[in-house]
């Protein structure tokens, strides 16, 4: 009998048969097989109580009679068969907080590029030439960092090692945090006001879509930055190109864009001011160890420990 499936599925380039073997480490207890072909993910599903991965067929989630729990490898649950999972009696966990040490690391990479002026170090490597010039520090700047859960506390409690005054943005500011201050949604655009920074690091909702567009632009300092780790729509793309080409706002880093792989002719590539990843903050070579150690959490609260 099967306790764990891990499903074949692939994050960030990472073999899911390592996943398999962090659970087995954190639980050696239990019985862990990892599906390797679509005919052992079918026979694997029929007889486990826990299936992990980050998608599930909503016809073998029917068809199983044993399935208790699905352990989803992402934060992010909406696009699962939730009504599925749910007519079948099979909770679902997340990995939340899965990606915060190392997003929130990728956000004071671009931060303390942008503030020590790197861009202009690593133009003068190419051309081999010794020119001094100027930086600035981050002690003492004000960040606002919109949303505040696992990934933004991380990036607050990052900034707060550097000096820098914190303002957080939740739905639920009673609720408090880890910032210096803690405002609602309604009061996002006071905060860009008063910030150097501006992060985003919420999820995409209907209260965030194009939450940043041309009046946060406007409000913004002039010298400000943009950083986006949410999901591209919750920034106003054609607002934001023309506020970088206006130097409405001194720079952007966007591990995220709408639309979504960014295309090789859209104006964003051909902006200095302006620097994309492509959507790879997410990864860490610790992405496994963490599901692991998130889906022994869910086990040790449930009867299937």
């Amino acid at each position: 009998m099967t306790d764990v499936v891990v499903l074949r599925q692939k994050i960030h380039g990472l073999d899911p048969a390592d996943y398999a073997t962090e659970i087995r480490e954190a639980r050696p207890d239990l019985d862990v097989e990892f599906a390797r072909t679509p005919a052992e993910e079918r026979e694997l599903l029929m007889e486990a109580s826990v299936a992990t991965g980050f998608q599930i067929d909503p016809a073998l989630v029917a068809e199983s009679d044993t399935l208790e729990l699905f352990a989803c490898t992402f934060a992010g649950t909406g696009h699962l068969p939730l009504e599925a999972l749910e007519d079948a009696g099979v909770a679902v966990a997340n990995a939340s907080g899965v990606h915060g040490p190392n997003i929130a690391e990728q956000v004071l990479g671009y931060v303390l590029a942008d503030v020590r002026n790197l861009q202009r170090a690593w133009e003068q490597t190419e051309r081999a030439e010794w020119n001094h010039f100027q930086g600035g520090e981050l002690r003492r700047s004000t960040a606002t960092v919109v949303g505040m859960g696992p990934i933004g506390e991380e990036i607050i409690a990052r900034f707060r090692d550097f000096g820098v005054e914190t303002i957080g943005v939740r739905y639920t500011p009673e609720k408090g945090g880890n910032a210096d201050e803690v405002v609602g949604f309604d009061e996002t655009l006071d905060a860009a006001a008063r910030s150097d920074y501006l992060v985003l690091a919420c999820p995409l909702t209907d209260t965030t879509e194009s939450l940043v567009g041309e009046e946060a632009f406007l409000t913004m300092p002039t010298d400000a930055m943009l950083v986006n780790v949410a999901r591209g729509p919750v920034v106003d793309t054609d607002a934001l190109v023309a506020a970088l080409r206006g130097n409405d706002i001194r720079s952007a880093a966007l591990d995220v864009t709408d639309p979504e792989p960014l295309p090789a002719d859209h104006p964003l590539w051909g902006l200095s001011n302006c620097l994309v990843t492509p959507h790879n903050a997410g990864h860490t070579p610790h992405y496994w160890k963490r599901c692991a150690d998130i889906l022994v959490d869910a086990l040790d609260a449930t009867s299937l420990a």
